[in-house]
C-alpha cells in the first residue's frame, strides 16, 4: 500500500482553505464524477458503461484543520487525512493531503507506479482548489 504526502501552500486562511479543500464535488478527474452521500462521497470513474465505484467515508470532521477519509471500493481501498494549518509566513495556510491506497488486483512492484498517479491527481486537485 503505497503512501503519498502532498503538500500544497496556499494563500488563503485555514477556514477557507479547508471549506475548499473538502468541497468534494469539486474534487474532479478526468473521466471522474462526483456524488455525495450520507456517509461523505463516492468518486465514479468511468468510460461509458464500463467503470468503477470509489466510495469514500468521512471518519473524522474537524473544521477547519482535519478530515479522514476511508476509501471502501472494491477497486481503491485505504484511508487519506487532509490537515489545513496556518502557513509559518503569518499568512497563508498548508494543506497537507496524506494518502495510502491499495488498487485491488495491481502488484506491488507497481507502488511506486500508483503512487505517482496518485501524486499527480491530488496535487492537479490541490491547484485547482485553491486558485
Amino acid at each position: 500500500m503505497p503512501r503519498t504526502v502532498v503538500r500544497y501552500t496556499t494563500h488563503l486562511d485555514a477556514v477557507d482553505a479547508f471549506a475548499r479543500v473538502t468541497d468534494w464535488e469539486r474534487h474532479r478527474v478526468p473521466l471522474t464524477t462526483i456524488t455525495i452521500t450520507p456517509e461523505g462521497f463516492t468518486a465514479r470513474t468511468a468510460v461509458g458503461p464500463v467503470g468503477f465505484d470509489d466510495p469514500m467515508h468521512v471518519t473524522r470532521w474537524e473544521p477547519p484543520h482535519r478530515a479522514d477519509l476511508q476509501k471502501q471500493g472494491r477497486v481503491i481501498r485505504g484511508n487519506a487525512t487532509i490537515t489545513v494549518e496556518p502557513s509559518g509566513s503569518g499568512s497563508g495556510s498548508v494543506v497537507t493531503w496524506d494518502e495510502d491506497v491499495s488498487v485491488i488486483g495491481v502488484p506491488r512492484l507497481l507502488d511506486p507506479v500508483v503512487s505517482r498517479l496518485l501524486r499527480l491527481m491530488v496535487s492537479t486537485v490541490l491547484r485547482r482548489l485553491m486558485a
